[in-house]
């Protein structure tokens, strides 16, 4: 859990430096990654070591809204689960900046990414908020500035090392949450 925690703070450095744009969403993160914090430096953080443990420990003690939010609404569980969206968004995000052509317009890439991981979960006044702000991206390379990584073909390198881990980072938690029917927690 440190180790997703201290990655999420990384990733919200990062989103910071891309502009206001990605505000909502850093602003977001950082609350959740607060709520994760404090579950594991808690009476009960033993029981937060690892996500694994995290889930376990939630689903065994009744922890975790399943079927309607309310009672547990920073449950580790549900926090984790919408940081595990947005990291999703992120990687298809990172990944079409690295694949795309020079003049792709990241507004697209970013809602289309949007459209394949987050929007599902939002209503529709955070759908249309969020179309309207990727409205006002920068271009590919502006975004590869702000990265300062050097050349955009060593921009499109470190994407390329950084996107499988975060993919594997995902996957793993798509899985658990799978193995144990938390998918959709409200």
């Amino acid at each position: 859990m440190e180790h997703y925690v201290a990655g999420w703070r990384g990733l919200v450095k990062f989103l910071n430096t891309l502009g206001s744009v990605f505000g909502f969403i850093s602003k977001d993160a950082v609350g959740k990654v607060q709520i994760l914090v404090s579950l594991l430096k808690g009476e009960d953080g033993s029981h937060y070591s690892t996500i694994q443990s995290m889930v376990k420990y939630e689903l065994e003690n009744q922890l975790v809204d399943l079927t309607k939010a309310g009672a547990h609404p920073t449950s580790g569980c549900r926090t984790l689960l919408r940081l595990h969206r947005a990291l999703r968004w992120l990687e298809l995000f990172l990944d079409s900046l690295r694949t795309c052509s020079e003049d792709s317009k990241t507004s697209v890439l970013c809602a289309d990414a949007y459209n394949k991981s987050l929007s599902k979960f939002h209503p529709w006044v955070v759908r249309k908020a969020a179309g309207m702000a990727f409205c006002l991206l920068p271009g590919r390379q502006a975004f590869f500035d702000v990265m300062n990584v050097g050349t955009t073909e060593q921009v499109v390198a470190m994407l390329g090392e950084a996107i499988p881990l975060i993919s594997e980072v995902y996957q793993i938690t798509e899985d658990l949450y799978a193995q144990h029917n938390i998918l959709d927690i409200p």
